[in-house]
């Protein structure tokens, strides 16, 4: 560590040699590249070693984005929850940790209205239990939700290399494993936040490594991962989950014109509907235990309650004074959030799905856009054509929706990576007059990856983001160490941003030794004071630089907001 501290100092404007990250580019690309060749050859004899042990290799790709993680906490501790998302799912995996679906609704929930979390009829997440459930089991073994995002990125990491074992050579599968980490891996948003993909990756790589082994020999055992594959994405993106059982079905059509094989095929289809049906049946209860209903999902029972905003623009509170509620956060968001009449034209769709291809260069390493092109001009059969009607069909599907993030379409993240493995395996095959000069092309794409990786994990390193304010940490933190149970009362100025929501609660509120509620003004927020009788009571002043916790006045002010200095 005291390496990279002496770095930071290095790199400072006013170093005595005027040293700069243009210079630092420079000279860790020609480094690495030297090594890079100086080494080429011992490298690829322990890679083409490794890669066909398949345990070592998965248990190598499992620990490599844990490992270069955890040494990163001294400068980048371990995250901290601010986007509504990561909220809800941290509200799963609590009610999950307490044995049920669904917690029973608050006496006074008025005062705990919060984005993507349903009141009524019962206090719950609006989302699946996926990732909420990689989170509880984190938190559960190792004391940290956090512990469960290191987990799937672990797990994703390892079983790209798997899943990529029937597709292409080891040496290549390997080395899909190792892009996997370099883009998923210790610097991703995903292992930095508690909203998921990883999970949903992960479910990517059973279905679509089961499917090349179930043509190939129709096993039990794939059978099976297939249907786990499909039962964790349910569980985690159930709309998308539609898209991914049509790729499946596509995958195999080309087999269906021989009887033969439709009939090994069909022999171990109800092992996949099996192994699907606990997924099914976690949903079909979660809804009931939710919304009352077996076949309303939460998030449609909140899109009932709420509306469905149709961007994520950010939009100043409509009630300056008060935080909004359920019944003007629907007026609202019906108003102000939807776009005309909310109808979609073939314009329209167009124009978004033209705007959303950005998001998939969240799937790509910069050196590796030339190794997909390389794939999509030689492709020569269905099985690697059906890749790209998957890409289509997700990027159509998923266009669907009125906003986009690539966690979306997690499930496709191996098979980016396999495209761009099959490319670069195709561009090493390559001769100019005898010479390997495809083979010399691959290694450099290869080498400018992992420079790429060094250099942004170098710098990673170096920024001390620890000593920069994180007004939610420092506030958590200081309530934390406060003696005896708190309550909160949190009060936004009349430029409040609605999504920089501070009310999020634990599973059980009132066991909590913090609990968060809207400030509803001094005449309402006695009922939650009287209810909460031995809490010491708080007014946190959520937009002001930097936020500000006061005790809560004992006298009723003279204005429902009160500016601060």
């Amino acid at each position: 560590m005291q390496f990279f501290q002496s770095g930071h100092s290095f790199l400072s404007p006013d170093n005595t040699l005027g040293f700069g990250i243009t210079d630092l580019v420079e000279l860790a690309l020609v480094a690495i590249v030297i090594a890079a060749l100086r080494f080429r050859q011992k490298c690829e004899q322990v890679a083409h070693a490794l890669s066909r042990r398949t345990v070592a290799s998965m248990l190598v790709l499992a620990a490599l984005p844990v490992v270069l993680r955890l040494a990163l906490l001294a400068h980048h501790a371990v995250p901290t929850p601010h986007i509504y998302d990561e909220f809800s799912h941290l509200l799963v995996a609590d009610t999950l940790r307490h044995f049920r679906l669904a917690n029973p609704p608050h006496a006074l929930h008025q005062f705990f209205e919060t984005f993507f979390v349903i009141q009524q009829p019962s206090y719950s997440s609006i989302y699946p239990i996926g990732q909420g459930l990689a989170l509880a089991i984190g938190w559960t073994i190792f004391g940290l939700p956090w512990a469960g995002v290191i987990l799937s990125v672990a797990a994703l990491c390892a079983f790209v290399y798997w899943m990529l074992r029937g597709w292409v050579a080891p040496e290549w599968a390997l080395l899909g494993g190792l892009f996997a980490v370099f883009e998923f891996g210790p610097l991703s948003g995903w292992m930095n936040s508690y909203w998921g993909g990883a999970v949903t990756a992960f479910a990517g790589c059973l279905v679509f490594g089961a499917l090349p082994r179930l043509r190939e020999r129709a096993r039990k055992r794939d059978a099976i991962l297939l249907g786990a594959g499909l039962g964790i994405h349910l569980l985690t993106r159930p709309y998308e989950s539609i898209f991914l059982l049509v790729s499946v079905i596509l995958f195999f059509l080309p087999e269906m014109r021989s009887r033969l094989q439709s009939l090994r095929l069909l022999r171990v289809a109800p092992v996949v509907v099996l192994a699907v049906l606990p997924a099914i049946a976690v949903t079909l209860v979660q809804n009931k235990q939710v919304t009352g209903r077996w076949t309303t999902l939460p998030y449609q029972l909140s899109q009932y309650q709420y509306g469905v905003p149709m961007s994520l623009t950010i939009l100043p509170n409509p009630t300056p004074h008060l935080p909004l509620t359920r019944e003007q956060r629907l007026e609202y968001i019906s108003q102000r959030s939807y776009h005309g009449n909310g109808t979609d034209t073939p314009s329209k769709f167009l124009a978004r799905l033209r705007s959303r291809v950005r998001f998939y260069r969240a799937f790509f390493m910069a050196p590796l856009y030339i190794a997909f092109f390389i794939f999509l001009v030689t492709i020569r059969s269905y099985r690697y054509g059906w890749l790209v009607l998957t890409f289509v069909l997700f990027a159509l599907g998923t266009n669907l929706f009125p906003y986009f993030y690539p966690r979306y379409a997690g499930a496709e993240v191996c098979l980016f990576i396999l495209a761009s493995v099959a490319g670069l395996e195709r561009l090493s095959r390559f001769k100019v007059r005898g010479h390997e000069a495809g083979r010399q092309a691959a290694a450099m794409l290869i080498g400018l990856c992992i420079a790429m990786f060094v250099f942004r994990y170098t710098l990673y390193a170096v920024d001390n983001a620890n000593s920069r304010p994180n007004y939610r940490r420092a506030t958590y933190q200081r309530l934390a160490k406060m003696p005896g149970k708190q309550l909160v009362f949190v009060h936004y100025s009349p430029h409040h941003v609605f999504q920089h929501e501070w009310v999020y609660n634990r599973a059980e509120i009132d066991t909590a030794h913090v609990v968060w509620a809207r400030d509803l003004g001094r005449a309402e927020d006695k009922q939650l004071r009287d209810y909460y009788p031995h809490r010491r009571c708080w007014l946190f002043y959520a937009d002001a630089m930097p936020p500000l916790l006061t005790p809560y006045p004992s006298t009723a002010a003279s204005s429902p907001f009160l500016e601060v200095p």
